[in-house]
């Protein structure tokens, strides 16, 4: 909805796929992402069961949904299956009606990108429970933790070589 100063209001977006350290680190990247919410995302049944994700505010005349997930679909194991997926649920959690067509229509323009076929659900939101507050912004209190340095880290590298042109301006130190 348009506000008064001609502004397009932010939206609200759900991924789940791996960790939600790496997903927050991820997304908190993007130019024109507002805020990224850790936790738990869960759907309806018969995907009701909570499972690390996010939730992505974002401004559509900065970035648009279609973008967001395709950095979601490069930054996470978005072909394969293993046992933890109960756990990390390869998903898109829609809020609206368009957000559920443009995802689906996005998987499938993006299936073409990836040799094995994608797995990504695209999902209801339905609930979600926040992660413990000294989890949140994982990557960003100490980006030098081995954690990082082995999963999250990778993932960064691979948006500075792929979606350069998305990412917010970095702060030079003082």
């Amino acid at each position: 909805m348009p506000l008064e100063n001609n502004k397009t209001e932010s939206e609200c977006i759900g991924f789940g796929g791996g960790c939600h350290w790496c997903t927050e680190a991820v997304f908190q990247q993007l130019r024109g992402v507002e805020c990224v919410d850790q936790g738990y995302i869960a759907s309806q049944p018969p995907k009701a069961d909570f499972s690390e994700a996010v939730i992505v505010h974002f401004d559509p005349d900065e970035i648009s949904l279609e973008t967001l997930i395709e950095v979601h679909l490069y930054t996470h194991s978005a072909t394969a299956t293993h046992q933890l997926r109960k756990n990390y649920r390869s998903a898109i959690y829609f809020f609206t009606e368009q957000q559920r067509e443009i995802a689906q229509e996005a998987l499938r323009k993006f299936q073409n990108d990836f040799a094995d076929p994608l797995i990504t659900e695209v999902l209801p939101y339905h609930a979600f429970r926040s992660s413990d507050p000294q989890h949140t912004n994982y990557y960003s209190s100490d980006p030098q933790r081995p954690f990082c340095q082995r999963y999250i880290e990778p993932k960064l590298q691979l948006l500075q070589s792929k979606f350069l042109d998305r990412l917010k301006k970095r702060k030079d130190p003082d």
